[in-house]
């Protein structure tokens, strides 16, 4: 950076999982750059991809949040919320459908539901909502957004004419398929699928295969599921012709345990990376031009950081408009080459001053503070 000043720096970082979300990360750093440079003028921007912390991002970012009662993955009830501003509203389908709602060390591969997931967009909808940014991550649930759709009326019958239970696992019993039923209000809104995962709904890189085990199915539940999503794509062509079998192909129809799939088939939804949509929605580009570096960044800056996740985004974007930008971190797990072609100059990490995890994770606010007045001293010139 050429000495200009002071400089003016844009915080656009992702939330330190376990340790602090997107806006107290922000907080933490811009503490600190104050302390090194107080000068410089900060602005933060919290950011997400879709997953766990994105409504707060959203809220952060001037959303409104609106909280309502919706069932869980497990059918109990659970608070949720979603963020709305100027007929935008942002869904995080963790809220109502993810794994960190489940008790520990239980998992439900085979009947965990998304149900609550259709009740949020139902209350995004009575809210006004006529553009829904769907970010879907953290879910617990392999259902193909079978809950989701009948949430909103669709009708999902077994051979007698009763309801499906809840769950990828009773999709197996599918007879008859209509989604003639769904809310007509879902025709006039506008659906973008957010996510950082384009894999198909079935196969071998589908939804039960690559994340069913992370969701606690075995080899037989994964088997299982796959096959009773497959069967669920099937049942669906008998009434919505070859566009089931083309949004099951599509990239991102197994995101979230197959959401995608209902997202598509069913919302007429538009599948785009999460971090992309995300930094739009925030008003980010508006953000950059008045920055001269820009900061990002996660917990664990790793390879999939470079698969689509937050800080990779924003680096792409940065750097596409001419900006630098640096990240901070908790522990650093890629080099120096594969963060340059990422477009990141550096990475500051947490590691660096305590390289015990646990402390670093318990400690990492004022660690931050710590890393962040290195990196403006550093990064950011002295005040003349």
């Amino acid at each position: 950076m050429t000495d200009t000043g002071t400089g003016r720096v844009l915080i656009a970082a992702d939330k330190f999982k376990g340790s602090l979300t997107a806006a107290e990360v922000a907080e933490h750093v811009a503490a600190g750059i104050r302390e090194a440079r107080s000068g410089v003028v900060v602005e933060a921007l919290p950011v997400a991809d879709g997953g766990d912390g994105t409504v707060d991002a959203a809220v952060a970012g001037g959303f409104t949040p609106h909280e309502v009662s919706v069932t869980g993955p497990l059918g109990l009830p659970v608070t949720a919320s979603f963020a709305l501003r100027d007929g935008t509203a942002v869904i995080e389908m963790a809220q109502a459908s993810g794994l960190r709602l489940l008790p520990p060390f239980t998992f439900a591969p085979l009947t965990a539901t998304t149900y609550g997931t259709g009740e949020l967009i139902t209350a995004a909808l009575d809210a006004g909502a006529r553009t829904v940014v769907l970010g879907v991550g953290g879910s617990a649930t392999t259902d193909g957004g079978a809950g989701m759709l009948a949430a909103l009326g669709a009708r999902l019958l077994d051979v007698d004419g009763d309801p499906l239970p809840g769950g990828g696992g009773p999709l197996r019993e599918l007879a008859t398929a209509d989604l003639t039923r769904l809310d007509p209000r879902l025709k006039d809104t506008e659906f973008v699928l957010a996510s950082d995962v384009d894999n198909p709904l079935t196969g071998p890189q589908g939804a039960a295969a690559v994340y069913g085990p992370q969701k606690g199915a075995d080899p037989m539940d994964v088997e299982a599921l796959d096959s009773a999503l497959a069967h669920f794509a099937r049942v669906l062509g008998e009434t919505e012709g070859a566009r089931a079998a083309e949004c099951a192909a599509a990239p991102g129809a197994g995101a979230a345990g197959g959401v995608g799939f209902g997202a598509l088939i069913g919302l007429g939804a538009v599948f785009r990376p999460g971090i992309e949509v995300l930094l739009e929605v925030l008003g980010f580009e508006k953000a950059l031009a008045q920055a001269e570096l820009v900061i990002t960044g996660e917990g664990s800056l790793d390879e999939q950081t470079l698969r689509g996740k937050a800080p990779a985004g924003v680096a792409a974007a940065a750097t596409a408009a001419g900006r630098r930008v640096v990240a901070v971190c908790g522990r650093l797990a890629i080099d120096e080459a594969s963060l340059r072609a990422a477009g990141i100059e550096a990475a500051y990490p947490l590691t660096d001053l305590e390289p015990d995890p646990q402390r670093c994770m318990a400690e990492a606010g004022p660690l931050l503070e710590r890393v962040a007045r290195r990196l403006a001293e550093e990064r950011l010139p002295a005040a003349t």
